[in-house]
């Protein structure tokens, strides 16, 4: 899985009207997660590759010493990016930030009106955690999905990835698949997938936690991806074999 650039990201319809003020060089680099954070060490929770974005409410009470102290904080740790809302607690950049992210090349972006947070980080996560393949590959999963059938390894398939499910009786393995499917089509939001399967979240979440028992990591995208396939594949069997 490739993952998406700086600049595919600040492409999605959730960032229009974003404004890259430094580190226009940097944008071709591979985006790994975005974060909603207003911790000052928010640094600490990095691991690389990752945007970070705020409101810069604490930024505002900060020092100018704290405030550049805290920028280059995030490039030692390898973030990727600070998004900044320009909105409430702070109007522009401060003088020392701006100073800094021009001089270390790291990509400053700003909102000056005010976003919805939740759909920034929606539309990132369902931009990273999805495949990224050439333009000339629009219909990979179609191939790949005959080549497993036509090799004959399309049961082999399902039994790895979706196994301890598939030998459950007809219900329970019904309303599992089903859930599955729900939570990926809604980038496992549990709310959206309670309001798409018509539940109660509580029993998302619980349905949730038995495919964890049954599939395990559900989190890896490697492994989501695994699932996927095997749910577009599932969904190749006659009728009478899915339920």
């Amino acid at each position: 899985m490739t993952l998406p650039s700086l600049r595919e990201i600040l492409r999605l319809p959730a960032f229009r009207g974003a404004e890259v003020l430094t580190g226009h060089s940097r944008l071709d680099e591979p985006v790994t997660w975005l974060h909603v954070s207003e911790l000052m060490d928010a640094w600490r929770f990095l691991s690389g590759g990752e945007v970070l974005v705020s409101t810069g409410l604490e930024l505002a009470r900060a020092s100018s010493e704290a405030r550049e102290a805290y920028l280059r904080a995030l490039v030692d740790a390898g973030a990727q990016a600070l998004v900044l809302e320009l909105v409430q607690w702070l109007r522009e950049v401060p003088d020392e930030m701006l100073r800094t992210a021009r001089l270390m090349d790291f990509p400053l972006i700003v909102f000056r009106e005010e976003v919805r947070f939740a759909d920034l980080t929606k539309e990132a996560h369902e931009s990273i955690l999805r495949p990224h393949l050439p333009p000339d590959a629009e219909h990979w999963l179609d191939g790949l999905l005959d080549a497993l059938v036509e090799t004959g390894r399309s049961a082999r398939f399902l039994e790895e990835q979706l196994g301890p499910i598939l030998s459950l009786p007809g219900r329970p393995r019904g309303t599992l698949l089903a859930t599955l499917q729900a939570l990926f089509d809604c980038q496992f939001n549990v709310a959206e997938t309670a309001r798409c399967l018509g539940v109660r979240r509580q029993s998302v979440y619980y349905r949730l936690e038995q495919l964890r028992g049954l599939l395990g990591d559900l989190d890896a995208p490697r492994r989501r991806m695994g699932l996927i396939v095997a749910l577009e594949l599932l969904k190749r069997a006659p009728t009478a074999d899915r339920v």
